[in-house]
Formats: C-alpha cells, structure tokens, sequence
C-alpha cells in the first residue's frame, strides 16, 4: 500500500489497486520465493500507474545519505585489527537500508545499525571466506538496495577487485538498485559492473539475460547480498556466501540464527566444496509463508 500512495493520492485507485494485488496474491504458488510475487505486485502498479520507478525521490535520498556516511566509516575499516572482517560486518548492516520494510528510514537510524553492527556477534566465518576469495578466479557480487552500495563499496576495496563484477537489476523495483545508482556512486571505476537483465527484486535466474547466466555458470564464487537474493538462490548449486541482515523470522529460521543478525553464510554446495565432495545440491520444496516474509 506504501508503494501505491507514492504514486496516487486518488483513494479509489488506492483501492482497485490493492484489490488486485490481492487477487495477484490469492493465486501465488507458496513454493515460489517472496520476488517473485513482488514482482508481479510491481508489474501491475507500473501497468496501472505508467509510473517505473515508484521509489526514485526516495533512492536518491538515501543514495546522498550514503555518500554522507562513507567517509565517516572509512575511519573504521582503515583502524580496525582485522580491516575485512570489519567491512563485511559494515556491510551487511548496510541492509538495513530497504525501502520494502521502512522508506522512511533516517540517518540516525543508519548510524545506529552501523554502531551496533560493530559490537554485535557476526554469523560467519571470515577466514574460510577469505581462503574461497584467494582460490576464486572470477567473483561475482550480487548487489541489492541502492542505499547500502556505500557499504558494498567499502568491502570491495577490501577484496581483489581485479576479479570482482558487480551485478545489478536490470530495471528498477522497489529500493534495488540499477545500473544508474551504480554509476553515481562511482562503482563503475572501481569494478566492472553488469545487470542482470531483470525486475524481480531477488535473482531468478530463468528471468536473467543470457550473458549473466554465462557469467553467473562461470563464475568461481558469488557474494549475494540481501533476503531477496538468498530466497532465490539458497537452492541454487553453485559456491555462494550470502551476506545479509536477518530481517524476518522465516529467514532467520532457514538461516539458523537470531532476528537481527549479522550473517555471512556459505550456501550448501559452496560447504560441499569446501569438504573436498563436489556433489549436486539436491533442491527441496521450501514453502515459504508469503505474508511473513519482508524481502529486499
């Protein structure tokens, strides 16, 4: 509904447009991830609305609120002990910053997650994800909200940035951001950056470009950032670190950690890998309760 009083102020449109999101919704396969319905919710504004990018004035917000944190997080990659382990933590507190849970987010309360991000315990383990950096040949970083690229950006001067392409939505859905935002946030001189070729706030990989899945089948190692990558690609059979915030209970759940974590988890088959087997991941019905989960 916040998406729809972005565009109209017109009650009854309001109305017809959250009967039919509804309706869209009455008929969603539950075995399919939380993206895909926000992307069918989208298509239908956009079609009735003509408006492509509900969110832009609230992007470009939050996109100059990053370039105001930067420098001051800088500070604290550059002093800390162990410099990686400080940016991924800086990173996936980044997450915060999603418009499908609260567009009216503030400076203050980035700050905040940032403070505590650097205090609280972080699920993950930074050394085997440093040893899968230095065998990868080709990475891929699957980026999510606009906002957070800052955060993205000061992990990626972390890593070998030679081996790094950064991937975005090929048009623009809720807070993601796209090939614009990554551009103005000066990503495009750091790294080589692509787009997916899609609207799904998530990767669905039958619904992406063909050359990034070639890249995507190429590729060594994927960071995937964000709930929405993770619900579209936890079953998928390639070497995955997923770093995210844990926002909902069903991801928490499936992750095995606490809402509100801070998590770098290895997928299943990157584990099978990292065990020395080089088995297929076997996928499994995961129902996922749609009105629970919070995507990005």
């Amino acid at each position: 509904m916040d998406s729809v009083r972005l565009v109209t102020d017109d009650e009854q449109l309001q109305e017809a447009l959250l009967r039919a999101s509804l309706q869209v919704a009455s008929k969603m396969d539950f075995y399919q991830p939380p993206p895909v319905m926000g992307q069918r919710i989208y298509r239908l504004i956009e079609e009735v609305t003509g408006e492509k990018d509900l969110y832009r004035d609230i992007k470009d917000r939050l996109s100059h609120l990053g370039l105001e944190i930067y420098p001051k997080m800088m500070p604290c990659v550059e002093r800390s002990e162990n410099p990686l382990e400080t940016s991924l933590r800086l990173a996936a507190a980044g997450n915060i910053i999603d418009l499908g849970l609260n567009s009216n987010l503030n400076e203050s309360e980035i700050c905040d997650a940032i403070q505590l991000s650097l205090k609280s315990p972080f699920e993950g383990n930074v050394e085997k994800f440093t040893n899968a950096i230095a065998k990868a040949g080709h990475i891929l970083y699957l980026a999510d909200n606009t906002g957070e690229i800052f955060f993205d950006r000061l992990l990626i001067t972390q890593l070998p940035r030679e081996k790094i392409t950064f991937v975005v939505r090929g048009y623009p859905v809720i807070g993601d951001i796209t090939m614009d935002e990554a551009r103005k946030a000066g990503l495009t001189r750091l790294v080589e950056v692509i787009d997916n070729g899609s609207d799904a706030p998530g990767t669905i990989l039958n619904q992406c470009t063909e050359d990034f899945c070639q890249r995507f089948e190429k590729a060594e190692l994927i960071i995937s950032k964000g709930q929405g990558n993770y619900g579209t690609l936890s079953e998928v059979a390639k070497d995955i670190f997923f770093l995210l915030k844990a926002k909902c209970p069903v991801v928490a759940r499936d992750l095995g950690c606490p809402v509100g974590s801070l998590v770098l988890q290895r997928s299943t088959y990157g584990r099978t890998i990292e065990d020395g087997r080089n088995e297929k991941k076997t996928e499994k019905n995961v129902s996922w309760p749609v009105l629970e989960w919070k995507y990005t």
